[in-house]
């Protein structure tokens, strides 16, 4: 399932500076009936979201108007837990291009960057100075560079470096998933297929 290709993306941010968010509550357990990718962003962060009877929690930051934007800023261990891939699922299709943080756990990590969400490792320094930043003005621009691999904070000029591998990298600038990737080499399998002896 193709995505949105990934360049450049610059927006504002979602402060979430909670440390060791696991996938059970990034999307609870009973929202995993489904097998398609969409449908998942409504219940993202569904119990810190929403009371028992539907209603928004208005101090969670999700629900807080304020604070808008294709980018996530987590605390440190982002993705811990279990393997469920539709933790990705749910943040991509909330609307988040891309989450920050200082730590990912491998799954989730490379549930995203099959997904279409860039996972952006920085420094606990830079992660600080983002969140500092956007403490201080909810307007405040991120810009995620993937070719470049640089991550900017547009009012100071701050930068930092991130980690990519360079498959993925190159999956996510064209907007392929491991099929896609697959499908567009077709006629070279098929060469390659027919040149065997067996």
């Amino acid at each position: 399932m193709a995505y949105d290709k990934f360049n450049i993306v610059t927006s504002t941010a979602v402060p979430l500076p909670i440390e060791n968010v696991d996938t059970d509550q990034i999307i609870p357990a009973r929202f995993l009936k489904a097998t398609e990718r969409k449908g998942f962003g409504d219940n993202l962060f569904r119990d810190w979201r929403y009371n028992n009877d539907n209603t928004p929690k208005e101090e969670f930051i999700l629900n807080n108007p304020t604070y808008s934007g294709k980018i996530l800023v987590g605390g440190k261990n982002f993705g811990s837990g279990s393997s469920r891939e539709h933790a990705a699922w749910a943040v991509y299709d909330y609307g988040f291009r891309c989450v920050v943080s200082s730590f990912f756990a491998d799954i989730f990590r490379g549930n995203c960057l099959n997904i279409g969400v860039l996972p952006v490792q920085v420094s606990p320094e830079f992660l600080e100075k983002i969140f500092k930043a956007i403490e201080t003005n909810p307007n405040t621009e991120i810009e995620v560079n993937l070719p470049q691999q640089t991550i900017t904070i547009k009012a100071t000029g701050e930068s930092e470096s991130f980690d990519i591998n360079s498959y993925k990298k190159d999956n996510m600038l064209n907007g392929y998933d491991d099929i896609d990737y697959l499908t567009k080499m077709k006629s070279e399998i098929q060469e390659f297929a027919t040149a065997r002896p067996f």
